[in-house]
Parts: structure tokens; C-alpha cells; sequence
């Protein structure tokens, strides 16, 4: 079945009450980078053909060079600003947000809530889908007028020189004020990604009332940072003996996956910031060995970010000097420890749909034994689960991986709920 792809003009059925103000880096900021970029100094890397010893020089120093003489932030900037842009202040923290006003009878309000190394644009290739179905297939009673901020500190919201203990709970208070006080929405719809997934199930978990529902892309605990050794994926625990060799080669491939940004982010962001927030080469190698590593891309990364998405994604933190902050993060998840807002069982009382992808099948577990893995595990007891569903490709950016599911998905959780 061919789709229509050109969007339907949007039609308001309520007036949004602020003006858009579109993204736009200033000049002297491109050639400060541009300078920065010539001046790399390069460090020796022999022996990392296979990087086995982190990001690859050879392939750095060939997207730094496309950096420098062929990427073009002006053409992207004007992608970014075919859509409308927001700069708000929630109870005093600076919140960007991009949004899509929904096309259909009666469109439902939803906020899209992004992790890390993630920014807005990784929403991007859902946005037009989820706003106006009709153009893409879908049924226009299924609209949502899509906001999707950046989280505090990311991206375009910056500064925070008053809020520097910001969490992912946290951040479930500002935006749910964002949307009920600000927007004026008396319920909405929440879903996210990474951490942006425990700021939707924090959501589901306090504000349940006010939701329609949340679909979120991982079932984790909320309390996964607290404790006393969060930077240890493990938790201190020795890997079992007796494994078959498959498995045991599994569990050190996720571990090796993961360990390395969760110690230095939980332990000592500042000391990391200062050589990332100076090195535009260092920042790109940093966020670059994560989206090298989590996304399901058989090898080459380009099969999943093109040089120019991958820049795109940089220069976002880049040039909002954003890198910093953003890792704090997960220190402030550590450091002011999830806590209930209730004791009702489950904890995230809100209807919740959960996608899971095959290239973070837990070790041993195929996608097809995915659900039932989750369902037995202490992890389900959390959540009021309305729609679970499993796929055998994606990796850990799903919206920007595998679009068209991730909507399917989504649109599933919602259907039948939207009052």
C-alpha cells in the first residue's frame, strides 16, 4: 500500500500559547568550532584497527576532516527549524522544546523524553507520524501534538548554573508542569527512550491521573541508580560459574557495552567535562563509541547515522556547550536517589506499553522468549503493562533505528485510552 507522505495543513483546535523562536547558532560560535577543529592534536593509536581499545583514530580523524570541510550545520539547522521551536522557563530551569501540532479531530498531547548521548532530533523521524498519521496511512483520530524538549542541560537547555542537581525525577515534575501549567493540557500522553524512559515511568508513577498512558523503550526499576556502586553495571556481582561459554562471552559483551560511560559519568563528570567541553575531536569520540556500540548497525555505523547525522547530533551538544551538564546527570540520579511518591503497587500506575528490541536481548534470551523474560523477572511488578512487544532488529536509539515500529507500538498503547 503506497502512503501518502505530504503532511496535511494542521488545524488548531485550541490556541498554543507561546511563540516559536527558531534555533540559530551564532556565527562566531561555528568559527571558534571551525578553529578548534584545525587545531586538533592527535593522540598515537596503534593496534586499534579493531577498536578494541576505544573509538578507532583513523575513522575519527576522517569524520573530523568531513567536519571541518563538508559538513554544513546551516542546512541542518534548517531541518531542525521546519519545525516549530520553544525556549520556556519551568519553575526557573531553561527548557527548549521542539513540537508538531497534531492533525486530526482531536489530537492528544504527548511529550517525547530523550537519554543520553540522545538530543530532540533523535525524535525526528517519528514526529511527522505521530502528528499526522493520515499523511503516512494512519487514522487521524490517532493524532498527538507532539512536544519534545530537551532534557535540562542538553542541548538547547542550557544554562543551569542554578540547578546543578537535576535527575530524571526531577525533571518529571518540571515537565509535567511544562505541559499542565505552561501548555495548559489537562491530560497528556508521555513516552521515552534511556533515561528519558525513567523520566516517563516517574511520570506514570506520580502523575498516573493526569496521563493517558506512557510507552517507554526499556522496563527498568526506578531505582536503578540508587545504592552505593550504581556505576557498577554488575552490582558487584561475580559473573555465575559453570556457564556455557556463549553466555559468559554474552554477559562481558554488555557489561564492556556500558561500564566504561557509566563509572566515569557517575564518579567524576567534572573531571571528564572539562577535555570534552574543550575538544570538539574528544566530545565526538566520547558520544561516537556509544552510538558505535548501542545501535544495531552490523558494523558500520553509517548503515544507522550517516556522517552528517552523526554531526548533526554533535553539534547540538557542541554548540550549546551542553556536554557537561548532560553527563551530570547521572551523578545527580546517584546522588539524590529515587524516592515514592506513594506506596500502591504497581508504582507506575499509569497503562504502559514497552517496546524491546533484539540487539539488547538480555544474554541467552532470543526475541522471541523477550516478553516472557521480562514478565518473570522483578522488573514487571513495577508496571501497570498494557502492551509489550519485541523486535528482532534495533538497538538502543529506537525511534531514530526502527521509526515505523516504535509508532506502531506507541500508537497500540494509546488506542482506546484517550479519554
Amino acid at each position: 500500500m503506497s502512503h501518502e507522505t505530504t503532511p496535511s495543513h494542521a488545524v488548531e483546535t485550541r490556541p498554543f500559547p507561546l511563540k516559536p523562536t527558531p534555533i540559530h547558532v551564532p556565527d562566531d560560535v561555528l568559527a571558534d568550532l571551525q578553529r578548534r577543529l584545525e587545531l586538533t592534536r592527535w593522540p598515537l593509536d596503534a593496534g586499534n584497527e579493531d577498536w578494541y581499545y576505544g573509538v578507532n583514530r583513523a575513522y575519527l580523524q576522517e569524520l573530523v576532516d568531513y567536519w571541518r570541510t563538508g559538513y554544513d550545520w546551516r542546512k541542518s539547522e534548517a531541518a531542525i527549524n521546519a519545525y516549530e521551536h520553544y525556549q520556556v522557563e519551568v519553575e526557573g530551569v531553561p527548557v527548549h522544546f521542539m513540537r508538531k501540532a497534531g492533525v486530526g479531530p482531536d489530537p492528544t498531547p504527548l511529550i517525547l523524553t530523550h537519554g543520553w548521548p540522545w538530543t530532540f532530533w533523535h525524535w525526528s523521524r517519528v514526529i511527522d507520524p505521530l502528528a499526522d498519521p493520515g499523511a503516512y496511512g494512519g487514522d487521524p483520530t490517532e493524532a498527538f501534538d507532539v512536544i519534545i524538549p530537551s532534557f535540562p542541560g542538553f542541548g538547547f537547555s542550557v544554562p543551569l548554573p542554578n540547578n546543578p542537581d537535576l535527575n530524571f525525577w526531577k525533571v518529571a515534575d518540571l515537565w509535567h508542569t511544562l505541559m499542565t501549567q505552561t501548555l495548559g493540557y489537562d491530560r497528556y500522553a508521555a513516552a521515552g527512550c534511556d533515561v528519558g524512559a525513567l523520566v516517563t515511568g516517574q511520570l506514570g508513577h506520580k502523575y498516573a491521573d493526569e496521563l493517558y498512558a506512557i510507552h517507554i523503550g526499556s522496563g527498568l526499576k526506578l531505582t536503578l541508580f540508587n545504592g552505593d556502586r550504581a556505576w557498577d553495571l554488575s552490582g558487584g556481582r561475580p559473573i555465575p560459574d559453570g556457564l556455557p561459554d556463549d553466555i559468559h562471552a554474552q554477559i562481558v559483551a554488555v557489561e564492556r557495552r556500558f561500564a566504561v560511560h557509566l563509572a566515569a559519568h557517575v564518579l567524576a563528570p567534572s573531571t571528564l567535562a572539562y577535555g570534552l567541553s574543550d575538544s570538539p575531536a574528544g566530545m565526538l569520540a566520547w558520544i561516537l563509541e556509544r552510538w558505535v556500540k548501542w545501535s544495531d548497525n552490523g558494523g558500520d555505523i553509517e548503515t544507522v547515522f550517516t556522517k552528517d547525522d552523526l554531526l548533526t547530533h554533535a553539534m547540538i551538544f557542541w554548540v550549546t556547550n551542553a556536554i557537561g551538564t548532560s553527563i551530570r546527570t547521572y551523578a545527580n540520579n546517584n546522588r539524590y536517589p529515587w524516592t515514592p511518591s506513594h506506596d500502591r503497587q504497581p508504582a507506575i500506575e499509569a497503562p504502559t506499553g514497552i517496546t524491546f528490541v533484539g540487539y539488547e536481548n538480555p544474554p541467552g534470551v532470543s526475541t522471541d522468549q523477550r516478553v516472557q523474560n521480562f514478565l518473570d523477572s522483578d522488573r514487571a511488578a513495577w508496571y501497570n503493562h498494557v502492551n509489550l512487544n519485541a523486535h528482532d532488529h534495533g538497538g538502543h536509539f529506537i525511534p531514530w533505528e526502527i521509526p515505523a515500529q516504535w509508532v506502531d507500538d506507541l500508537r497500540r498503547t494509546f488506542r482506546g485510552r484517550r479519554y
